[in-house]
């Protein structure tokens, strides 16, 4: 009886993955309904320059860029761009974690416990940045619009446009494609390695606050210092992606010495507040959603 118990219950790399993805792609999705706004506003501080510092449109600070586009754009434009991400972030977010998951099981007979998670997650970026890179370049161009929301146009129209005028490779569709890996294999590394790292102090710190709470914590430690580590590289995706006037931003390094030369060195930190804003909790929403996702289909997924 006991034997068969054991092969009933033996896990099944289909029926894990399964879990792992599901898990992952209700965590994307959760995240990204929630801190799209705060992605926009990022995206549109990273594509200002200093020459437009007297337009009427230009933003000062996080306040004056809402305040602004809720003038000009009205309220919905503050989930401008949301479609490609939210059509993005599902199968993203559910490849995130099952790749995770994975790279984890690749690395764990050679080396230390601490830097599997670290390697894993640098894996994970780059897997991560060749499947959403398309995507981002939809949403970094219908950002930059900053038409009312009713006269924007669609998430197709701006797809046709960018494939019928520069195609689907590294000029088109794809433009951008080293800095988003590089943006997001910087961000992997750290967030799944600082929060795994840190996760076993929440078991003993149970007893003084909820689990809840502590895992709240470490997930928004880990997203706000995994933002501050790949910021730069994230002003160069976004200049590569958004419109460019007489400057043209090609290679990832190419970017982050054109804007260095021509802005200064905080230029390659625009747009970190609201990118703290938005990846500190967001990271933390995503990793507890995640957690509880994962647990109740450990469930109710039959074996």
């Amino acid at each position: 009886m006991a034997y068969k118990e054991t092969i009933q219950h033996k896990p099944s790399f289909v029926r894990e993955a399964a879990i792992q993805i599901g898990a992952g792609g209700c965590a994307g999705f959760v995240e990204v309904c929630i801190m799209h706004p705060m992605d926009l506003i990022k995206t549109r501080f990273q594509l200002q320059v200093k020459i437009a510092q007297n337009d009427a449109l230009y933003y000062t600070g996080i306040r004056d860029c809402m305040r602004k586009m809720y003038l000009n754009e009205g309220f919905a434009a503050f989930w401008k761009g949301i479609l490609p991400p939210v059509i993005m972030e599902t199968p993203k977010r559910a490849v995130k974690f099952f790749s995770f998951e994975q790279y984890k099981k690749l690395f764990s007979d050679s080396s230390s416990k601490t830097m599997v998670f670290y390697y894993a997650g640098f894996l994970t970026g780059v897997t991560e940045g060749i499947l959403v890179n398309p995507f981002e370049v939809v949403k970094v161009q219908m950002q930059s619009d900053r038409k009312h929301f009713k006269h924007s146009p669609s998430t197709f129209t701006v797809t046709q446009r960018i494939l019928a005028q520069q195609g689907f490779g590294l000029n088109g569709l794809n433009k951008g494609l080293s800095a988003t890996i590089m943006r997001n294999s910087i961000f992997n590394t750290f967030y799944f390695g600082i929060y795994n790292t840190l996760l076993p102090w929440v078991k003993t710190q149970q007893d003084y606050a909820p689990e809840l709470l502590l895992k709240f914590v470490i997930g928004f430690i880990s997203g706000t210092l995994a933002s501050c580590m790949n910021i730069p590289f994230d002003v160069a995706k976004s200049r590569i992606q958004g419109p460019q006037g007489e400057i043209q931003y090609r290679g990832t390094i190419q970017t982050i010495y054109i804007v260095y030369h021509r802005e200064g060195f905080r230029a390659l930190y625009k747009g970190l507040l609201p990118k703290v804003l938005r990846l500190g909790p967001g990271g933390a929403i995503m990793l507890i959603v995640y957690e509880h996702m994962k647990s109740y289909l450990n469930v109710v997924v039959p074996y």
